[in-house]
């Protein structure tokens, strides 16, 4: 007679056994269970960015990202299903099925991981991370550090992530294989057959569907789901976008328009004004990381009651060209500087992680050399972070200062490079001793994550809401001491000083909780002999515009080639456009229109509608047209271009 224990009792209770493929769904279940959950906290996470979600909505949005989760576990997990259905009775076995076992949870983990970690990244990016990640971190040097300070600075993110790992080991026990008693024959039959047909599924999976016309599932078909094209990204998931953006790089060749009509809506062609003088003044740039419109007071007078965090930059915009209206032409710093210094926009993906990175490009730095200018760029992290030094030297810069030239640890901060206050004066320091005129460009570093300020400064800078707010003062006060310091050198007064920032960060104030506004970034000119004082509310701005608008201000005097546009031309200076969440976003007047590559997806008022409660497509706004026809130009001049090589003709 067979005696049961209670501990046997608790184990076939707990871990009843069924067939080998049963137990596979169950787990594979497991993990499309896992995966909404994750798709549910990233939406509430991030609630605030998408604006009016109905349940009816939201329910389309999940059942949509099952068809992309399905396409993601089958990448993941495609050594787990392989070994599950080879025809073979070794299957079966203990050993070989720990092993298994522990395939599953390691590669489900790092999939899990990557969701939970862009549902605080996103706030950041506004779109799904994509497998440019690891070039644009593969050069720096505390990697190790960064991820352990994300870890505890979002440290419920961190133990969410353990208790779903917890939780997918525990349930992936929670039935065992029971060994087939079948013979051999029907054994191998049944085997081979579910073999077979899996891997049907899984081809089926992959692409999305099973007709011979469908292709491939791609990040654009988050769309058919959604209402506003930024909830895409809760239709994708990480894994997915991370997987599925590998080596995907290049363009295909677009024809909207003859070359004539295109030209009607836009040019990259810029003749010289042959009626003034050339103007030899100093050019200094300096390109602000993650200086969002929202934190300067100076742009959000219209807001009551709200300062912002640069008292400093606030005062110098009293006596600047100043632009109410100013985008970046992409979110993450790789796409600043090939669109500041050379006119180039992200569009897809970053220029210089792309297939045509090894184009000719044309800068400020090349146009300017041939006028006799001396050039540099400076940045404080060491040298190499962020492909900075390979780009500007591609782009025509005389030399490069990092934290290499800096040569002093002490004003390390630890992580990312040197403190902006002291390198904003060995900036200037060095630029004291250039032969005049000069093009520079500095950027900042120390308003990024992890947020910190150098202990001397702490208490010393509001704090606000948000975590960046500090470092946004202490960087605006080392501007302060920058422009104090620069006042007494001999170059100052013949500089013409342009300020923008790298991309907008972390939003706030529900006004900027929408797609414009993850774009919208100070942009302004400063000469010390307050020339260029104004306000400008109607002009619209955007990185881009920056080279050809310096070239016209210093009467360039030869024809050049950029995508921008010069805002000192007041006929055509109320347009610009970028790119993101797979969708075209150009701004004309008032308006802001959203085009995916084919057709029209949305049209708000962004001026007065600052919630994008009113979709006006299709409404009888003459402004559409006009605005689908300069998108549809971009786009075909940009992508022909690239493609061309013919960035300078």
């Amino acid at each position: 007679m067979k005696i049961y224990t209670f501990a046997s009792i608790i184990k076939s209770m707990t871990r009843p056994k069924l067939h080998h493929y049963l137990v596979f769904l169950y787990r594979i279940f497991l993990v499309y269970v896992l995966m909404t959950f994750t798709r549910i906290v990233f939406y509430l996470y991030n609630v605030d960015w998408f604006n009016d979600m109905s349940l009816s909505n939201f329910m389309t949005i999940l059942a949509g990202g099952l068809k992309f989760d399905t396409a993601a576990i089958i990448y993941l997990n495609i050594v787990f299903i392989l070994l599950n259905i080879l025809p073979f009775r070794f299957v079966y076995n203990s050993l070989y099925q720990k092993v298994a076992k522990w395939i599953f949870i390691v590669t489900n983990s790092i999939g899990l991981l990557a969701n939970i970690s862009d549902t605080v990244y996103y706030q950041f990016t506004v779109k799904r991370t994509t497998s440019l990640v690891f070039s644009q971190f593969s050069n720096e040097e505390n990697l190790f550090l960064l991820f352990l300070k994300f870890a505890v600075d979002w440290w419920y993110m961190s133990l969410l992530f353990i208790g779903i790992v917890f939780l997918l080991i525990f349930l992936y026990d929670r039935f065992s294989v029971k060994n087939p008693c079948e013979k051999n024959v029907v054994f191998y039959a049944v085997s081979i057959v579910t073999m077979c047909l899996t891997l049907f599924l899984c081809f089926g999976g992959v692409r999305g569907g099973f007709r011979h016309s469908t292709r491939p599932i791609s990040l654009a078909d988050a769309g058919e789901y959604v209402s506003q094209p930024n909830e895409m990204a809760i239709v994708q998931n990480t894994p997915f976008t991370l997987i599925r953006t590998i080596g995907k790089s290049g363009l295909e060749k677009i024809k909207y328009f003859d070359e004539n009509l295109t030209n009607n809506y836009f040019s990259i062609h810029h003749k010289k004004d042959s009626s003034g003088v050339v103007r030899k003044n100093n050019v200094v740039v300096f390109i602000l990381e993650s200086w969002s419109r929202e934190y300067v007071g100076f742009l959000n007078k219209d807001i009551p009651d709200y300062k912002g965090y640069t008292p400093f930059i606030d005062s110098l915009m009293e006596y600047s060209l100043v632009f109410k209206y100013a985008y970046a032409n992409g979110r993450k710093s790789i796409d600043a500087i090939p669109s500041v210094v050379a006119g180039i926009p992200y569009v897809k993906v970053p220029y210089v992680l792309s297939h045509y990175s090894s184009n000719k490009t044309c800068s400020l730095a090349q146009y300017l050399g041939r006028e006799g200018y001396y050039t540099a760029f400076f940045h404080g992290a060491p040298n190499g972070s962020m492909g900075f030094q390979s780009f500007t030297h591609l782009a025509g810069f005389d030399d490069y200062y990092g934290k290499n030239e800096y040569n002093n640890d002490e004003d390390f901060d630890g992580i990312w490079g040197i403190w902006d206050e002291e390198f904003f004066k060995f900036f200037a320091d060095e630029m004291n001793s250039f032969k005049e005129p000069f093009f520079t460009s500095v950027f900042s570093l120390s308003s990024h994550h992890p947020f910190k300020v150098p202990e001397r400064y702490e208490g010393k800078f509001p704090k606000g809401p948000l975590p960046v707010h500090e470092c946004i003062g202490y960087t605006d006060n080392a501007l302060r001491n920058f422009f104090s310091h620069a006042k007494t050198m001999p170059w100052y007064e013949n500089t013409l000083f342009v300020f923008t920032a790298d991309h907008a960060s972390v939003a706030y104030l529900d006004e900027y909780k929408n797609t414009p506004g993850a774009f919208a970034i100070p942009i302004f000119f400063y000469k010390p002999d307050n020339s260029l004082q104004k306000y400008d509310t109607l002009a619209i701005m955007q990185q881009i515009d920056i080279l050809p608008s310096v070239l016209s201000y210093l009467n360039y005097p030869l024809e050049f080639c950029a995508f921008g546009k010069n805002i000192f031309d007041t006929v055509n200076n109320q347009v610009a456009i970028d790119y993101t969440n797979e969708n075209y976003q150009c701004f004309f007047k008032d308006y802001v229109l959203q085009f995916d590559g084919k057709k029209s997806v949305n049209l708000y008022d962004f001026k007065k509608d600052r919630f994008f409660k009113n979709n006006l497509l299709d409404t009888g706004v003459e402004e559409q047209i006009y605005m689908e026809n300069y998108t549809k130009s971009f786009i075909q001049e940009y992508t022909n271009r690239m493609i061309d090589n013919k960035m300078c003709e």
